[in-house]
């Protein structure tokens, strides 16, 4: 596959994610004839909504977009996937930590806007800070499945779930009633609405001990935002079989829907190389992997497996953060040192 590439600066930041522009009048309040939405990951929520326009006249522009989160504004921080869902654009935080932990409340959590809001101004944005409950219903979740996840080794343990628990006792946190001390770290980056209204999480850790990586379906996401509002369920934990190079560990980077109604996403290593990552010191199979570019349908086997299929090999690239395939093309966002790169295919 020959990619082109296209060059931004946003904001002196990366990008994550790249999720198509479905509103037309974002796209002509823009001159736009495509576009995608990412998100950048440095800084709240709210700072870090951004677009990748493709102008009439076949001039790519990245506009940084405005948003308020009301009392939310600089409570949260690194969001990592995006969705479309009945005309709403959903951010979802990693809920992770840095790279040496623990884990940070401020990314446990879920954000949505409407689309047709940023072709007027300042975009209104709802962001529900959901202080670890579906880092509760997501291991559960996986503890219930036919699954067996990578231990998280000791270094990684102690770090993101012993370190959080300590912090949050001595802080008189209410959250730490919904943490263990046998959890799994979790670390969020990519997710799908499906039709059925349910979401698909793409984790990039944990993984299963095979090294495959590992999707979770969450429903009632879109719950957490009425005026009654109620938590999400996670409802399953699925391995995704056959894109794992031999000796590997390999987890979701990116999802996206296709057109045929099944799913493209992007795998690859579990945390970057050369940056003080505990999960690599642990788990060395992880660091050195390049992207995948796969494909896959949620036909569910009953031990908990979907298959999937290789589409194209991403190397050398190890970083391809989101995808999308549109109008026959396929379109790549690369984590770069502070710039946005799209590539076209």
């Amino acid at each position: 596959m020959t990619l082109r590439l296209v060059e931004f600066v946003v904001a002196g930041n990366e990008a994550s994610d790249l999720l198509p522009v479905r509103s037309s009048a974002l796209l002509r309040a823009h001159r736009a004839r495509r576009g995608f939405w990412t998100v950048l990951d440095e800084g709240p929520v709210e700072r870090c909504l951004a677009l990748l326009l493709e102008r009439e006249d076949g001039e790519w522009v990245a506009h940084h977009v405005a948003a308020d989160a009301g009392e939310e504004n600089g409570r949260t921080e690194d969001g990592e996937a995006l969705a479309h869902h009945d005309g709403w654009v959903y951010v979802f935080g990693s809920h992770f930590g840095s790279k040496a932990g623990p884990l940070r409340p401020r990314r446990a959590f879920v954000a949505r806007f409407r689309e047709d809001d940023a072709a007027t101004g300042t975009v209104p944005l709802h962001v529900v800070r959901n202080r670890f409950r579906l880092h509760r219903a997501i291991n559960d979740a996986l503890a219930a499945a036919p699954l067996t996840p990578l231990p998280p080794g000791d270094r990684v343990r102690h770090r993101f779930i012993v370190e959080t628990l300590a912090r949050g006792t001595a802080r008189a946190k209410s959250w730490v009633s919904r943490l263990a001390e046998d959890d799994l770290p979790l670390n969020v980056e990519a997710a799908v609405f499906t039709p059925t209204g349910t979401v698909l999480l793409g984790l990039r850790f944990p993984v299963t001990a095979e090294g495959e990586p590992i999707l979770v379906e969450l429903a009632g996401v879109a719950d957490m935002f009425s005026a009654d509002p109620r938590w999400p369920r996670a409802v399953g934990a699925y391995a995704l079989t056959g894109v794992t190079p031999p000796g590997a560990l390999t987890g979701f980077r990116a999802i996206a829907p296709t057109a045929d109604g099944g799913y493209a996403a992007v795998v690859g290593s579990i945390d970057a190389l050369g940056k003080g990552s505990v999960l690599l010191d642990d788990h060395p199979a992880g660091g050195a992997v390049t992207s995948r570019h796969v494909r896959f349908r949620l036909d569910i086997t009953p031990d908990a497996r979907v298959a999937g299929k290789l589409v194209a090999e991403l190397a050398p690239f190890h970083h391809v953060e989101g995808l999308a395939e549109l109008e026959g093309r396929c379109f790549y966002v690369t984590d770069e040192d502070h710039r946005v790169a799209l590539w076209v295919g």
